[in-house]
């Protein structure tokens, strides 16, 4: 069903953090009656909501599907390996990507679910994300990959790995966001794929060769 994301319940469900402000917010967040908690195996990572980094409201409202995902995708960004590893920079990213997506994709919002800094912080991507993932229940439907849309929680790493390994941060963010992910939606490390596998593309590069270690990590994350 398509359903406007009300504001407060987006905000009550995300993390508000940034750097300068000192929040770390660590596996602090207490569900709503009735909510899926937070797990005890795998802390809460932090991670920016889009009202947090400036994000656009979307054109139209979002679609809520009242299932759980039952896979992760992963993607990268195939833009330029910036050297910059601010937050500034990470909170700019997630505006480049949305701006691309709704200006020239032509989407009513970012395609990806949450996205990843090559420094290794965590952003929402399409609104509602957020809030879905850290109730456990349901999910945004996103725009990352033909097929898996509804189904698949989309995650962009910042860079592109056709030929270059990402940066250890990057790296280390990626496995704690999937090990969290895992937890929340009760979906098994195994089920962890590249957007290559589901469509014809050369996304995420390099990091699609690393699936199978990827998956392990998470394995042992979640114990």
């Amino acid at each position: 069903m398509s359903v406007p994301v009300p504001r407060r319940a987006v905000l009550r469900g995300a993390v508000l953090l940034g750097a300068a402000a000192g929040v770390t917010a660590l596996g602090q967040f207490t569900a709503d009656r009735g909510a899926r908690a937070v797990g005890s195996r795998v802390d809460q990572p932090v991670i920016a909501n889009c009202a947090t980094w400036g994000a656009r409201p979307p054109s139209s409202a979002v679609t809520v599907v009242q299932n759980r995902p039952n896979k992760i995708i992963i993607h990268h960004t195939a833009f330029p390996n910036s050297t910059d590893y601010s937050l500034a920079h990470a909170y700019q990213n997630s505006r480049d990507i949305q701006n691309l997506h709704m200006d020239t994709n032509g989407w009513i919002d970012s395609g990806q679910h949450f996205t990843n800094s090559r420094a290794g912080y965590l952003t929402e991507g399409r609104h509602g994300s957020l809030y879905a993932l850290l109730h456990g229940q349901t999910m945004v439907q996103g725009a990352h990959c033909v097929g898996q849309n509804s189904q698949a929680i989309g995650i962009e790493n910042e860079g592109i790995y056709l030929d270059v390994q990402p940066p250890q941060a990057l790296w280390d963010s990626l496995v704690t966001f999937c090990a969290f992910t895992c937890q929340q939606y009760a979906i098994p490390a195994t089920e962890i794929y590249g957007h290559k596998d589901f469509n014809s593309t050369q996304c995420p590069g390099l990091l699609h060769d690393r699936l199978p270690e990827l998956r392990s990590a998470v394995a042992a994350r979640l114990g």
